[in-house]
């Protein structure tokens, strides 16, 4: 099983700039997709259907904001929008999938960049969401989150640590939210397959030709529960393909169906 996880900033600003045609050369079993920024209906969803993909789509109440999207060639028992949180589901962060053997969460965190309000709001998904993986837990050991996290764990996985001690997504309270994930029972996929890679990021600002000089954040991940560790051939990250601020993460797992 191969999977992708994209924040697109804008499904079809993505698909403008060679989304399909990098899906055609690759065989993801299942794409995850964030921030699609667009309904249903706005979606060039034949081109998936021809590469024959299931969609689902949890497009945010706001036009043109957030929303996820997963399109999967696997078969799935069943799929559910949101984490029964007024706020969040409205914006469309999570759906999640369960198969016979796994089940895949993917995710949008929010950002808390706008303010203080946004950040407390930020906060409080962080909580939501840990309950609701630790429900999913209950009835099923395989599950995998991914998604964009929108924190960097370590100082390894931010450009200028120092500089951004004080900003959103680089807190001291939101890398220790992910400290006690992995804790719970958690594995960084990326880092258990690249525990000493330095300078990979997801995500660089649109400004000051940051990823040119690769001034980023890694704030994108696929998180798997531990007892998966063992079924993990690969995690990275492809840096040089550009669709959006973010770069597409990918995992691929032997042994699971």
């Amino acid at each position: 099983m191969k999977i992708l996880s994209l924040n697109c900033n804008g499904i079809r600003s993505a698909t403008s700039k060679g989304l399909h045609e990098f899906l055609q050369k690759e065989d993801f079993d299942i794409l995850c997709f964030q921030e699609i920024k667009a309904n249903s209906q706005d979606i060039d969803l034949g081109f998936y259907k021809s590469m024959k993909y299931h969609e689902i789509i949890f497009s945010a109440e706001k036009k043109g904001y957030s929303g996820t999207a997963v399109f999967s060639k696997t078969k799935y028992l069943d799929s559910k929008l949101g984490i029964n949180h007024k706020l969040f589901d409205g914006e469309g962060r999570v759906i999640t999938l369960n198969f016979k053997n796994l089940i895949i969460v993917n995710a949008y965190f929010p950002s808390g960049t706008s303010g203080e309000e946004r950040q407390s709001q930020k906060m409080i998904f962080l909580g939501k969401i840990k309950s609701y993986l630790e429900h999913l837990k209950k009835s099923q050991s395989n599950i995998i989150l991914t998604g964009d996290i929108n924190i960097a764990h370590r100082e390894v996985d931010i450009h200028d640590p120092k500089g951004n001690k004080n900003n959103s997504g680089f807190l001291p309270a939101e890398r220790k939210w992910i400290d006690l994930f992995l804790e719970s029972g958690w594995v960084d996929g990326f880092r258990n397959c690249n525990p000493n890679v330095k300078d990979i990021y997801t995500w660089w600002t649109y400004r000051f030709s940051s990823r040119s000089k690769n001034k980023g954040w890694r704030i994108d991940y696929f998180f798997i529960t531990e007892n998966l560790k063992s079924n993990i051939k690969e995690c990275n990250v492809y840096t040089d393909k550009i669709f959006s601020d973010h770069a597409p993460i990918y995992l691929e797992l032997t042994g699971v169906e």
